[in-house]
């Protein structure tokens, strides 16, 4: 038998944000760990809690982000501080972070990340076969998502890009990504995890396309905003087509009701953020003139949940823990479907760790509404 130590994982609801760290890391057995990840409810007073991490991380390499709710060791809850440590016997984990994304460097930052892969390549020589994973956290208001993931992965290779974008529960206020002591703005963070053991990243969806579609007709894109859909006030049109009104939108009408593009032969969730008081549309993700949107429709969530977790399990040969990115709009819609207790049970269950976001990073892909994440082996 192994004696390598299962990864480590701990949440609290203290208040204090001393005490709250305090009880974290004495649950993960912060010695022990060569890195960890930290989500973290928006109600804490970030600028506390940070200095409560950084007179403890003596030099451990710690990330993390804001979160629109948090996917603990019971399941889902909110208003938490939730972690995931890496026992430093199997594996690495290397950090950078990219500030002013407003003014991205492309071109360096695919230096940047080349040079970390092949470092994290030459410290793992030796070792026989090793896994990489890049964990991508970003600032869920930044509005740079697609950008980043399609310039950093190609920068990466053959290492899978997976991530999630902050939150601030549903408040569309501030976002915040963790690096070196500090909650940071208009910045994201790239960690590549290293190990022996098995890792295999994933993206599911429990939406189908249906048979009604729209045409975008009017759009901003640069804020991700729609005017007009079908030559009709954004608003007004998507909720005609769900069967309501625009003063009756809302983030349960939004997340049960998706509306979806295809690309590459896959459909892909464009989720609506907020209906707007001009009679706009703001969403999560790209949107362009001309694209056409179909509505999307329910599979069945619980089902599609366990065959997706079965199937994991066998690619690693038994989950050690899954690190999970899962969009806001489906805390949203679980709640909506009253399933929030059989979601969260099966995810305590299975063993996922991690966070509901403001959107998902899967490879070069920047995504909604969709549960994605990495599946790590049993040592």
């Amino acid at each position: 038998m192994s004696s390598s130590p299962l990864l480590r994982v701990a949440a609290t609801r203290e208040d204090d944000p001393e005490l709250a760290i305090q009880a974290l890391f004495r649950g993960l057995d912060v010695p022990s760990l060569s890195g960890l990840l930290l989500f973290c409810s928006s109600r804490y007073p970030l600028d506390a809690l940070a200095a409560s991490i950084a007179a403890r991380s003596d030099g451990l390499t710690i990330v993390g982000c804001t979160s629109s709710g948090e996917l603990t060791p019971d399941g889902i809850d909110s208003g938490t501080l939730t972690a995931i440590g890496f026992p430093a016997s199997d594996f690495r984990l290397a950090a950078t972070c990219f500030a002013d994304l407003d003014h991205f460097d492309a071109g360096h930052a695919q230096q940047l990340v080349r040079a970390m892969v092949a470092q994290a390549n030459e410290e793992q020589r030796g070792l026989g076969r090793v896994n990489h994973a890049a964990i991508f956290l970003v600032d869920g208001l930044s509005h740079r998502e697609e950008m980043l993931t399609l310039a950093l992965q190609d920068a990466l290779g053959e290492v899978p890009l997976i991530g999630g974008s902050s939150g601030d529960g549903l408040d569309f206020r501030e976002t915040f990504v963790f690096f070196e002591g500090r909650f940071r703005r208009d910045a994201a963070v790239l960690a590549i995890l290293s190990t022996a053991r098995p890792m295999t990243v994933f993206r599911a969806q429990h939406y189908r396309p249906g048979k009604v579609r729209m045409v975008i007709t009017a759009a901003d894109t640069g804020t991700r905003i729609v005017h007009e859909i079908n030559a009709e006030p954004a608003a007004e049109e998507y909720a005609r087509l769900i069967g309501t009104t625009a003063a009756q939108l809302s983030p349960a009408a939004f997340a049960t009701n998706p509306l979806m593009v295809r690309a590459g032969g896959e459909y892909y969730v464009r989720a609506i953020q907020s209906a707007n008081p001009d009679g706009s549309l703001t969403f999560y993700c790209a949107i362009d003139e001309g694209i056409v949107l179909t509505l999307g429709e329910a599979n069945d969530i619980i089902g599609g949940l366990d065959a997706l977790f079965d199937r994991l399990d066998q690619d690693v040969g038994g989950i050690d823990r899954v690190l999970g990115f899962d969009c806001v709009l489906n805390s949203v819609e679980v709640e909506q479907r009253q399933l929030h207790h059989a979601v969260s049970s099966l995810f305590a269950r299975r063993g996922v760790i991690g966070f509901n976001t403001y959107g998902e990073q899967f490879k070069a892909l920047h995504v909604n509404q969709t549960f994605t994440g990495l599946a790590i082996g049993r040592p």
